[in-house]
């Protein structure tokens, strides 16, 4: 199994609207690709900020393909991402894992 994770952050005034955006948008995408196994979403304030942790699970680097394109390595942005005031890290990781366990 392969673990994509992504983060960024929006300012806290902008939270709750873009964890329904993230929602909506990277999370729900994410689930319609074959070979996706699950989403799971982290959110930790920090000053100003609130953080959003993205962990994305699938069976094989073809799958992730099939959601993020050829230029896996670089973090999917959809439209409206800027209203949010997102700062996003450019770049995503994949982790190749044995199993993943329920928190």
């Amino acid at each position: 199994m392969i673990v994509r994770t992504w983060h960024g952050c929006v300012p806290l005034a902008h939270a709750d609207a873009f964890a329904k955006h993230l929602e909506s948008t990277g999370v729900r995408h994410s689930r319609e690709i074959e070979g996706n196994k699950g989403a799971f979403v982290k959110r930790v304030s920090q000053g100003n900020w609130a953080h959003f942790f993205l962990a994305t699970y699938w069976t094989d680097i073809e799958s992730i393909k099939a959601f993020a394109g050829h230029d896996y390595h670089v973090a999917v942005t959809y439209q409206d991402d800027d209203k949010f005031g997102l700062l996003s890290d450019p770049y995503v990781f994949q982790h190749e894992v044995d199993a993943v366990h329920p928190l």
